[in-house]
């Protein structure tokens, strides 16, 4: 653990977490690719033309984003709701990020409240916290807002969102994420950021987040629960 990484964690009140990475992987077992191969052809059922560059995309958020470039609310919505019963489908075989749990009940033991802030839906993110036991650790819990894919991070709103609920002021709050638009979203809220590099190349994708970590126990240590 390095003295910056305890530092920033030590005056943190709020923990904020990013879902997909930090806490689980949603998709381990149920591809997202799959889903992204189903949510494109809603679109095409609705007569919705695919760009080149949507018509291969594995990331089926990507594709969400995509709709809202249609100028077609309710095919947003369409999709939308067929993502987030895929994300629940998913988060029953999701698998627990090493020391995912651990982190989330170490600031809990340690007086610090937690919350996650995801692009996944608030549904998905809820079905998974229950089936592993963890509710009573997490809330706030904000999902992407649902129609409005424009508003999903990077964009500040699902951090500004749990911080107005738990009534926190930015600097008595850290953000951990795994990819850039974490930074970036925390960043434009005033929070600090803490890049969790769970897979080769990330450290480079996080370069601007305040702190990196390569394991979710260097945060457990940083709470200082052994």
């Amino acid at each position: 653990m390095t003295a910056v990484l305890a530092a920033l964690v030590g005056r943190a009140r709020v923990v904020l977490l990013d879902f997909d990475g930090p806490v689980c992987g949603v998709f381990a077992r149920h591809p997202a690719s799959a889903v992204a191969v189903r949510l494109r052809q809603l679109l095409l059922s609705q007569a919705a033309p695919l760009p080149p560059g949507i018509r291969h995309e594995p990331d089926p958020l990507a594709v969400l984003r995509f709709t809202a470039t249609l100028g077609r609310p309710a095919v947003v919505r369409l999709v939308d709701e067929a993502l987030t019963r895929a994300e629940v489908t998913a988060a029953r075989t999701a698998a627990p990020t090493p020391y995912g749990r651990e982190a989330i009940v170490a600031a809990h033991r340690t007086g610090r409240r937690v919350a996650v802030v995801s692009n996944n839906s608030a549904a998905c993110v809820r079905a998974y916290l229950s089936a592993h036991g963890l509710t009573s650790y997490v809330h706030p819990v904000v999902g992407r807002p649902e129609g409005a894919p424009g508003r999903m991070k990077p964009d500040p709103y699902p951090v500004l969102a749990a911080l107005r609920e738990l009534d926190a002021e930015p600097a008595d709050c850290v953000l951990v994420g795994d990819s850039a638009t974490d930074v970036e979203a925390a960043h434009a809220a005033g929070v600090v950021a803490i890049g969790y590099a769970n897979k080769p190349g990330k450290r480079a994708r996080l370069a601007k987040a305040d702190a990196v970590i390569d394991s979710m126990a260097e945060l457990v240590a940083a709470f200082g629960v052994d």
